[in-house]
């Protein structure tokens, strides 16, 4: 399956609402990562940002297996430098059954700060996400235990946000939202999609997992995924939708809709 390597593209596999799910997808190796990344802009998110890189004991082996699979000298963070996507490693501490965040190569996070997360288990990293240890927890840590090395999945997600910078860290919603109407939207919202993918490297055994982050200013989307986002945003879960902001934005993005003659009600 192709994923696609743009919000436009991308949208139509993530999920809309509801219950969470993983919804992952069989990815082929010829479109497992961008084919053509801008590292100029790699190299700069990580200068910006050097605290992206963090590195346990642990991820030294499969760094190095990384690297060398991807034809690079180096490990996980010349390899991800080399990308377009952040990348980061999760690995099983002896004795143990969860796998844990022991590495992490992150230019453009969404929200979240490597050098907290690391050498937490992924009920712990996704903590933050409403529902996820009710609803997925325990499927996540099924199908991390039978992954096949040669096999790649891949998933995405959305978010909506007030800036198009590929490094975001969210702010008071009331407040990074406050100058958004249904007449501004498509050029101050920015929908937000993370290019997920995951594959266990074969030697050390270690979990791979990749972000390719990808912005658009909402008047930029299709009109499918505009009435997608529309709907979306009125079917938030509870919990979900204050995660996310939703309340500060919702209003302006239903009225935009509308005015494009998308909204539900027209």
């Amino acid at each position: 399956m192709s994923l696609g390597f743009s919000v436009d593209q991308l949208l139509p596999k993530a999920r809309g609402g509801g219950q969470l799910q993983m919804g992952l997808a069989r990815v082929d190796e010829r479109e497992w990562l961008q084919p053509d990344p801008d590292r100029v802009a790699r190299a700069e998110g990580f200068a910006d940002y050097p605290e992206g890189i963090q590195l346990a004991p642990e991820a030294e082996a499969p760094g190095l297996e990384l690297a060398a699979m991807l034809g690079l000298a180096g490990s996980l963070s010349e390899a991800a430098a080399a990308h377009h996507e952040d990348m980061c490693l999760l690995t099983r501490r002896e004795g143990e059954d969860v796998y844990r965040l022991v590495g992490a190569a992150v230019a453009w996070p969404s929200d979240w700060r490597p050098a907290q997360k690391l050498g937490l288990s992924l009920t712990a990293l996704h903590a933050p996400i409403h529902g996820y240890a009710e609803q997925l927890a325990s499927g996540v840590d099924h199908f991390m235990e039978r992954l096949e090395a040669g096999k790649i999945f891949g998933r995405c997600n959305w978010f909506i946000a007030p800036t198009r910078a590929r490094r975001w860290v969210a702010e008071a919603p009331e407040r990074a939202f406050a100058r958004v109407d249904a007449e501004n939207a498509g050029e101050t919202l920015f929908v937000r999609s993370e290019r997920q993918t995951l594959r266990r490297l074969p030697e050390t055994g270690a979990i791979l997992f990749t972000i390719g982050v990808y912005v658009e200013p909402l008047g930029a989307l299709s009109d499918a995924n505009v009435a997608m986002l529309e709907r979306a945003v009125r079917s938030l879960v509870a919990g979900e939708g204050d995660r996310r902001g939703a309340g500060a934005y919702a209003a302006a993005l239903i009225g935009y809709a509308t005015r494009r003659g998308l909204g539900t009600g027209t």
